[in-house]
């Protein structure tokens, strides 16, 4: 779709990227959310999170969430962009970008888009720590 660009890579994900496709003249605001990895969770230190998921699958779910967002919100495009694979400290797993003639709607947009890719779409994160390692979510 024109108004969407979904994408999930073992790249590093680029936040310029994600901003550039929702910019648009008719657009008064852009929302952008940046997950990024931390470095503690429950007390504990965190060495990498390792992120897999069902590629086909996950997708589709992606493209949904988009098509969800540009009907339910007054939206003229939005990217989500998830990271597959190792990710380091500071990295970052997901870009949401929305684009709106008007703040709220990019905000509500992007609110609804990253609690809703956390609820259905299927990508694991498995948490590394130096003595040990967690599923933190349902995973295959």
């Amino acid at each position: 779709m024109e108004n969407t660009s979904i994408q999930i890579t073992t790249k590093t994900l680029n936040l310029q990227d994600c901003y550039n496709f929702v910019q648009d003249a008719s657009c008064g605001g852009i929302a952008l959310f940046v997950g990024t990895v931390r470095n503690t969770t429950k007390n504990k230190e965190v060495t990498l999170l390792d992120f897999s998921g069902y590629e086909p699958m996950a997708v589709k779910e992606m493209q949904k969430i988009a098509n969800q967002a540009l009907e339910k919100f007054s939206i003229h495009k939005i990217a989500i962009h998830h990271a597959v694979g190792e990710l380091k400290i500071g990295d970052i797993p997901v870009i949401i970008a929305v684009s709106s003639a008007h703040r709220k709607a990019a905000f509500e947009a992007c609110e609804f888009a990253i609690n809703t890719l956390k609820e259905t779409v299927p990508i694991w994160k498995k948490e590394h720590f130096a003595d040990g390692e967690v599923w933190v979510n349902a995973h295959p």
